[in-house]
Order: C-alpha cells, then structure tokens, then sequence
C-alpha cells in the first residue's frame, strides 16, 4: 500500500468529484464518477450492490481513479490500486456524509429502502499528482 500525501488527502477531503475503472467481464475498461473519501490512507467510495463497478471489483479487484480540483481540472492525482474490502455495515451513514460533503443535505437524496449500500474500501498501489 502506497500512503497517500497531504496534497492527495487534501484533494480527496475537498468536494472534488472522482472517476473510477473497473474492468468488464470482457476486459473493457467502464468508467464512473463518484463522490469519494478516505479513511487514512484508505480511499473510501460508496455504491449500491448490483451496480456494474461493485460485479466488476468481485471479480476482479484492480481500480484506476482519476479525482481533479473542481476549479482546476489540470490539477489532481491519478491512482492506480485495488479494493481490498467491500462492506455494508456503516454504509448508509456513510453515504449521509458523502451527501453532506458534497450537496449540504443532511441525508442521501437519492438513497431507498431496497437497496443496498456497500463502502468500497480501496488501497493504493501507485499514485501520480500533479498539485
């Protein structure tokens, strides 16, 4: 595991969306944005279980992330690594907070009973900043 530096910590806990890879079955890259977050040195993003990058990271736990400033997108880290936990418990809670970093409501907008949260936990492996 790569730490992370204060740069990058500081990018990750401002309100600066990210975009993830996964790979498909087939071996295509897909790519997502998400809200993301950390845990130390622990890159934290929130999904729901079903949606294709949560099956694509069972199968094969490797992730790119690409996170830029919001008002300098020539700034950011790019960060190669993979998900080294996937869990449910605190899930809903922790989307709550993404909801409030990034909208100021105090909960998930978008969030209904049936599904299920999970907080992908991820381990970097290599980083490239420019910051």
């Amino acid at each position: 595991m790569v730490q992370l530096s204060d740069k990058v910590r500081e990018l990750i806990d401002g309100k600066n969306f990210a975009h993830i890879a996964t790979i498909m079955k087939d071996g295509s890259p897909q790519v997502t944005t998400v809200w993301i977050d950390r845990d130390g040195d622990t890159i934290l993003i929130n999904t729901a279980e079903g949606r294709v990058k949560e099956r694509n990271l069972k199968r094969d736990p490797r992730i790119a992330i690409s996170i830029t400033k919001g008002d300098n997108q020539y700034s950011g880290a790019w960060i190669r690594g993979k998900v080294v936990g996937m869990t449910a418990e605190g899930a809903v809670e922790h989307i709550n907070k993404l909801a409030k970093k990034y909208t100021g409501a105090d909960k998930y907008q978008g969030y209904t009973p049936n599904e299920k949260r999970i907080v992908l936990r991820i381990e970097a492996q290599h980083i490239t900043e420019r910051l």
